[in-house]
């Protein structure tokens, strides 16, 4: 098995263990309510982002083994827009039974100092669950733009201020943030071409018709190691070892540039805590 997918079977596995403890306190909760509510209903893994993205990955490699250990069906549900806004307040508004659960990334509290007029508080509307992963973001660029390194990148960009472009997921989303602190401790301008989710952005990266972008690791990985793709950096405070040869950002002398990212599970509003179950689930080999 190649080490990208053994790094994220790992991660899957242990988010696997620690969200059964909590789901089966749900399930028994459930068990308790009168008929008219049923105990084995499908549980629903809401993710606020577009299929093929990151956090996708993450949540339908996670759902079948959900639903093997619950005995229950396990379906994801994309429900992307407003940098995930719209599939959260789906959650937040979503009865605190257990069977609706939001799987994000950290696009959840950067929303709100973007967004001022959000219906819902990240903070006071959600109940964490469990932290499923963190990684790292990668700037990776087309092959046909001739760029080995960051300073390649930055010193095109200062020749033709503009007329470099990179692409994100959509507005907010923390690929589209990292580059901006890129771009401002760098002091260059890069044109930003926003998308309506990771796949569009890839595939159009992939064909040329954008230039960079900062994509998760375990998303740009298969494309780098195909040669689709070139890898300029890693946003992180340490080489992966996944990718030795790739320098940090700060090693290409552009700043302090830590781009980690953090995907979790949140259930709605009202939904009971189940600290002790997740406790001991995390001590499970």
């Amino acid at each position: 098995m190649p080490m990208t997918h053994v790094y994220v079977a790992r991660t899957v596995l242990r988010f696997a263990v620690i969200t059964w403890a909590v789901l089966a306190g749900f399930d028994a909760a459930a068990q308790a309510q009168p008929p008219s509510q049923p105990a084995q209903t499908t549980l629903r893994l809401i993710v606020p982002f577009t299929p093929g993205t990151g956090i996708d990955l993450i949540a339908r490699t996670v759902g079948p083994r959900l639903g093997e250990r619950l005995g229950r069906p396990v379906v994801v549900e994309n429900r992307a827009g407003a940098s995930g806004n719209i599939g959260t307040e789906a959650v937040v508004r979503a009865a605190p039974n257990g069977s609706t659960l939001l799987v994000s990334v950290n696009t959840l509290v950067m929303n709100p100092s973007l967004y001022p007029k959000l219906t819902f508080d990240p903070v006071k509307d959600l109940v964490p669950v469990s932290l499923t992963s963190w990684g790292q973001l990668l700037l990776v660029a087309n092959p046909k733009a001739g760029w080995r390194t960051t300073q390649d990148l930055i010193g095109a960009a200062r020749a033709r201020p503009g007329r470099v472009n990179y692409a994100s997921p959509g507005i907010g989303t923390p690929h589209h943030l990292a580059m901006e602190l890129l771009k401002s401790t760098s002091g260059v301008f890069v044109t930003h071409i926003p998308y309506r989710g990771s796949a569009p952005a890839v595939t159009d990266l992939l064909g040329g018709q954008v230039d960079v972008m900062f994509l998760p690791i375990h998303v740009a990985i298969p494309f780098v190691k195909a040669g689709r793709l070139v890898a300029l950096a890693i946003g992180s405070d340490k080489r992966h070892p996944l990718l030795p040869q790739v320098p940090t950002l700060a090693q290409e002398g552009v700043g302090n540039v830590n781009v980690d990212m953090w995907y979790g599970v949140c259930a709605p509003p009202g939904t009971a805590s189940k600290r002790k179950m997740c406790a001991a689930a995390e001590r499970e080999p």
